[in-house]
């Protein structure tokens, strides 16, 4: 494990879970925690789970980096999740009120609006005023998907077939920094993810596969950054896939998170959804 126990983490927490488990991960090693938590996205709750807690707005990396440097941090994470897509709404200027170096960062500094490109410049400016991004699982990598069949129930041969027939098309789609999941039914592709994230495309498949039994596929980009971007389900996955008629959710064993674990399998049985850990 990367990292000075003496010196506190930073941790730059969006939506979910995910920060939660990075902090109680990292002041279990011994390391105090200071949290930049993004307004409008991560849970107050985290404030319990801190030794140092601010609040912050999703476009104010320099305000995260003075508040990083003035609580002595020098190794930061990010976690939890941050909707792009609302990144491209209308007033997003107004609604955002991007400080001078995020601005300078999005419009000057980097050449396409990718989410690699954006993160690896943030790290880039982040290092370059002492502050190290690290992977973002390092305090928490028990919580990573094994490999198999995790749920009691098994997939069925059909559902076989369409999970090594999506497997390829969305390794590839990562390969190409599309998104991390598809939809697939009868080895035919229903819907792809792309900006809007993961739960809006479950949704959207299940408006066009009204009669259900499709299987969602999640995936790690081939060269997967672990310091951010990490795929992750929880509870609420299922619960989407249940709704939205899904029979099966396949994630890539070792390179996604599954937020409380337990109760995942545990509703996912509930629910008859097959839960399967892939690797190529």
């Amino acid at each position: 494990m990367s990292g000075n126990p003496q010196n506190p983490l930073g941790i730059i927490a969006g939506a979910g879970r995910f920060p939660f488990l990075v902090a109680d991960g990292a002041r279990q090693a011994g390391r105090p925690v200071v949290i930049v938590a993004l307004r409008g996205l991560a849970s107050p709750d985290l404030k319990a789970h801190a030794d140092r807690f601010y609040w912050s707005g999703v476009v104010r990396l320099g305000r995260w980096i003075r508040l990083f440097r003035k609580t002595g941090v020098r190794e930061a994470i990010m976690a939890g999740a941050v909707r792009k897509s609302e990144m491209y709404a209308r007033f997003r200027l107004i609604r955002y009120l991007p400080d001078w170096t995020s601005f300078k960062l999005w419009f000057f500094q980097v050449a396409d609006r990718r989410n690699d490109t954006i993160l690896r410049a943030t790290a880039d400016r982040m290092q370059s005023r002492g502050i190290t991004l690290v992977n973002s699982v390092q305090y928490c990598s028990e919580h990573l998907a094994s490999e198999g069949v995790m749920t009691r129930r098994q997939p069925t041969a059909a559902q076989q077939r369409d999970i090594e027939f999506g497997w390829r098309i969305a390794k590839e789609m990562g390969r190409l920094d599309i998104g991390q999941s598809i939809a697939v039914k009868e080895q035919e592709v229903i819907a792809v993810e792309a900006i809007e994230g993961t739960d809006r495309m479950i949704e959207r498949a299940g408006s066009l596969c009204r009669h259900g039994g499709w299987t969602l596929i999640k995936v790690a980009k081939p060269d997967q950054d672990l310091r951010f971007d990490v795929p992750t389900v929880g509870p609420a996955t299922i619960e989407n896939l249940h709704r939205n008629g899904a029979s099966a959710l396949v994630v890539e064993a070792g390179q996604t998170l599954i937020v409380d674990r337990p109760a995942l399998l545990e509703k996912a049985d509930k629910l008859g959804i097959v839960v399967v850990g892939h690797k190529n």
